[in-house]
């Protein structure tokens, strides 16, 4: 496996505008699970720490909710370029990092970091907070300080899509990182720093999150906590943040189906399925991961599925060809094999993959690109989120058994309907329960909002809904 950079050693935090030693001495190692080597450390940060970083944010509050919207504006798209002049360094440290294939961390994990911030300061650019309303006049102000929790698969992209909209609104910001993915979040800070954001309205704190993260969710002068991550834990956000009655935005899990209608070309949306299952290894939370078909079509599209689901080569991220990279962690790994052996268990009929070691690769955490057909609604791996390369195929009877199947989920984050007829597709996709749905294979909208209905989450991310999430409204009377 190819090395990238020599090990990134870093020991401290970035809190009211300074680099802090970490006052813990501890350090949490950084692996690429590629290789399984250790490349680099960040610091395991206290909850002492979270206090510095929450009362700095909170100094530079008032000063910064009140900035004028066009000096803002002019950080925002300062911070933009300064992701982009070094997107180069941040794809190689997330394909080491989180073993993404280095053409998709240069695309979409570095592409999608000054994205967000080019969006926030566009929409910001535009945006009027007051208005009339009668009588009235209706005032949206920032919310206040913000927890910004992350998880490690789009790393830098899930901190960015968090910290631009809030900056925006005139919110500041304490920030954690995954622990399992860290590296990248340097280099924001260090592009913020650079970009001359005042003292306190940044900060970032390393550590764990039953340490740092339930500090942030806990704190009394946090206003807010934006998190994305598993289902599990951001009810642990929840019960936490109640103890103040802070606004908790919620990105979680998600079991999304991507219905195949009748009238639909079943090779191109087989085709086009299988990659939007399998994008960053099957580890995106809007992943459609259960492909539900006609039942006179199964065999042909366990076929089509199996010819498409065999062309994804597996190795190393640098490599050119490598379409999938490993998965995080040896946690994760021995999840995903778990559930796969569950499957067939529960008597799922296996297409192609399954659980044992890719051949010619020693080491890292790979999983072969897996397929499953005569999945019904019962079995585990129709219900609960795999975050691996792992695709269910369910066959249906009719439109009304198939949107029944669809929404037989805790979750409800995406979807996708394929159709012929799009205002075909349009009606059915109306019945999914979900945030968002694909259209024949949709195309990805930055200004379009995403987040969940059920155990997916609360309130919505990206664009002018996004922003939003960080303001508070005032009547004036």
């Amino acid at each position: 496996m190819t090395a990238t950079r020599t090990r990134l050693e870093r020991t401290d935090q970035y809190i009211g505008g300074a680099w802090t030693p970490s006052r813990s001495g501890e350090a949490i190692e950084v692996i690429n699970p590629a290789t399984e080597e250790a490349i680099g450390s960040v610091p395991a940060g206290t909850a002492e720490e979270v206090d510095d970083a929450v009362t700095a944010a909170r100094a530079a509050f008032d000063a910064w909710s009140v900035t004028p919207k066009a000096e803002r504006v002019a950080v925002l798209r300062a911070i933009a370029a300064g992701l982009q002049e070094r997107s180069a360094e941040i794809a190689e440290i997330i394909a080491s990092e989180m073993g993404s294939p280095l053409w998709m961390a240069t695309g979409v994990q570095a592409g999608l970091a000054p994205m967000s911030f080019t969006v926030a300061a566009d929409v910001l650019e535009s945006f009027e907070f007051e208005s009339a309303l009668g009588p009235s006049t209706i005032v949206k102000e920032a919310v206040g300080v913000v927890g910004c929790i992350t998880p490690w698969n789009y790393p830098l992209h899930q901190i960015c899509c968090k910290v631009a909209p809030a900056l925006a609104a005139g919110c500041t910001v304490v920030v954690k990182p995954s622990e399992v993915a860290p590296l990248s979040a340097y280099i924001l800070a260090e592009v913020v720093e650079a970009a001359g954001v005042p003292a306190g309205v940044f900060n970032m704190v390393q550590g764990t999150g039953p340490v740092v993260g339930e500090a942030i969710a806990a704190h009394p002068d946090v206003d807010m906590v934006s998190f994305t991550g598993s289902t599990r834990a951001g009810r642990r956000v929840s019960e936490l943040a109640s103890q103040t009655v802070k606004r908790v935005a919620l990105e979680l899990g998600g079991k999304s189906a991507n219905i195949i209608l009748r009238d639909a070309d079943l090779e191109q949306a087989v085709t086009s399925g299988v990659g939007a299952c399998y994008a960053n290894s099957g580890q995106t939370c809007s992943a459609l991961t259960r492909m539900l078909v006609p039942r006179e079509s199964l065999a042909q599209a366990e076929e089509i599925a199996k010819r498409v689901a065999e062309t994804y080569t597996i190795g190393d991220p640098f490599a050119e060809g490598t379409k999938l990279g490993p998965v995080v962690s040896s946690t994760q790994l021995q999840r995903v094999r778990e559930l796969i052996e569950q499957g067939v268990v529960e008597g799922a009929k296996l297409v192609t993959g399954g659980g044992d070691t890719p051949e010619d690769l020693p080491a890292g955490y790979f999983v072969k690109p897996t397929v499953f057909s005569e999945v019904t609604t019962e079995m585990t791996i129709a219900q609960q989120e795999i975050f691996g390369p792992v695709l269910s195929i369910l066959p249906y009877d009719d439109e009304d058994e198939a949107v029944r199947i669809a929404n037989d989920s805790i979750y409800g984050l995406a979807g996708g309907v394929w159709s012929g007829d799009r205002k075909h597709a349009e009606a059915v996709a109306k019945r999914i329960r979900t945030g968002q749905v694909q259209i024949n294979g949709g195309q990805y909208n930055p200004l379009a909002p995403f987040g969940g209905y059920k155990q997916s989450g609360l309130g919505r991310e990206w664009g002018p809904f996004g922003f939003e999430e960080f303001l508070e409204v005032k009547a004036l009377l």
